[in-house]
């Protein structure tokens, strides 16, 4: 058995699997495990938890310790990427994985699929200017590589990664010369009691409020109409706030995200039934909450199958490594999968809450121009996704990427999807979930030409 992923989920769901005399392969594109909440430093660049992770630090110094234990009792191979996955005659699965030994075809007989989510994005005016990341990257830059993306940076958002990234550069010593939510404040009250459903997550996420406000940062919410100056590079950032008025400042680097979205393509070539989450916007493979798919090979566990955060991934992977045992006919520990199922229902129910305490920003998506490049890939603009909707009758989304490239490229749609999928809806005058999503397929990220298949 594989298990793709070595963040929270994929290494809970590996300590189950060998404590029940298992020897998983765990694949892992990171060069160390931990994934990307806990992304470690590379080896001799490593600094204190504490300075990187925060509150967080105790857990992630608990989970690294856990994958050095586990190095010796796994197949572990690191800096591989699973870029494809074909069914295998009777049952089972041939995974194409491109590795320090370089090309090699793994058969398994079941899949755990832990494999995290990434930064959803949405077109605005200046985000392909050199200097705009999203702020998954920018957590990459400052955790990996000890750095800031930039001398001056502002940060824009719509979700809790946000606050969590700016006191995180605020603590390293960056500049931060503005954090813009584009979410409403009164939503975040509005959530507060149904947040209070886990009261110390509560407590760190007004923690972070608290410090940034005592810091001095320049935190803003219902921001509107966000756009990048500059002509090489970032040089300034504008937007609106909630009252219309229009702000700038400078700054020479920009981070923005707008929630997350799953990274599922693995569990598209796997043969998982998809299902639409309304909330999020977003199509996710279908879970069962013991964690089984609807392969019955395929577990899944972690943001790979619906964000829900790394303490949420830490506890799905266990529980989904249960489901597996009990599969294959081992001893069932039902009191352990009750208190897992208990922990699981409070994290959901926190999670609605979080979900409805930073909206989806529907006013960015209105607000993308005809000229805004959508598919950075392909080079396509907003209009020539309308102008095929309208005149070449691309209602579904994998016919508009034949009519018009977008997702053809390098991120296979993993980068604008999302924001393609939007604005044909919004062209068709139709719900997200009738134009579809865009189907996986092999390779589902690019690889060097020059390594044989």
């Amino acid at each position: 058995m594989a298990i793709v992923g070595a963040g929270p989920a994929g290494l809970r769901a590996a300590q189950v699997l060998t404590e029940a005399g298992l020897r998983p392969i765990l694949l892992d594109e990171g060069h160390r495990a931990g994934g990307q909440i806990y992304r470690r430093p590379p080896p001799g660049a490593e600094r204190p938890a504490a300075a990187l992770y925060g509150f967080e630090a105790g857990r992630a110094q608990a989970l690294h310790d856990l994958a050095d234990a586990l190095a010796s009792q796994i197949d572990y191979r690191p800096d591989t990427m699973v870029w494809g996955i074909a069914p295998r005659a009777p049952f089972g699965f041939d995974l194409d994985c491109l590795g320090p030994r370089g090309h090699e075809r793994i058969a398994v007989d079941r899949l755990v699929l832990a494999t995290g989510a990434m930064d959803r994005t949405l077109p605005f005016p200046g985000w392909t200017l050199p200097g705009v990341f999203t702020l998954g990257a920018a957590q990459i830059a400052l955790k990996a590589q000890g750095m800031a993306i930039g001398r001056r940076v502002a940060l824009v958002g719509a979700g809790p990664l946000l606050p969590l990234v700016a006191h995180q550069y605020a603590k390293a010593g960056a500049t931060l010369a503005a954090v813009l939510d584009v979410t409403p404040l009164g939503a975040k009250v509005t959530a507060v009691p149904r947040l209070a459903l886990l009261p110390g997550t509560l407590a760190k996420g007004v923690w972070y409020t608290v410090a940034g406000a005592l810091r001095g940062l320049p935190v803003r919410s219902g921001v509107r109409a966000i756009a990048v100056e500059g002509g090489r590079q970032v040089e300034a950032l504008t937007w609106d706030d909630a009252r219309g008025r229009r702000h700038r400042v400078a700054c020479d680097a920009v981070g923005a995200s707008f929630g997350l979205r799953s990274e599922a393509q693995a569990a598209d070539l796997a043969g998982c039934r998809f299902v639409f989450e309304p909330v999020t916007r977003q199509w996710q493979p279908e879970r069962s909450p013991e964690g089984r798919a609807s392969h019955p090979h395929v577990y899944l566990a972690g943001d790979g199958s619906g964000i829900g955060g790394a303490d949420v991934a830490e506890l799905q992977g266990e529980r989904t490594a249960l489901a597996l045992l009990a599969d294959l006919g081992r001893p069932r520990d039902a009191a352990r999968e009750a208190r897992l199922d208990r922990r699981l229902a409070r994290h959901a129910g926190f999670r609605a809450a979080l979900d409805a305490a930073y909206p989806y920003p529907h006013h960015l998506v209105d607000g993308i121009g005809d000229d805004e490049i959508v598919c950075r890939c392909e080079g396509i603009t907003a209009g020539t996704l309308r102008r095929a909707a309208t005149e070449r009758d691309a209602r579904e989304m994998n016919r508009l990427k034949a009519l018009t490239r977008a997702g053809m490229g390098r991120c296979q749609g993993r980068v604008c999807g999302h924001a393609a999928a939007e604005i044909l809806a919004r062209t068709l005058a139709v719900p997200v979930e009738t134009v579809g999503r865009l189907r996986g397929q092999a390779p589902i990220k690019p690889i060097p030409l020059r390594e044989p298949v």
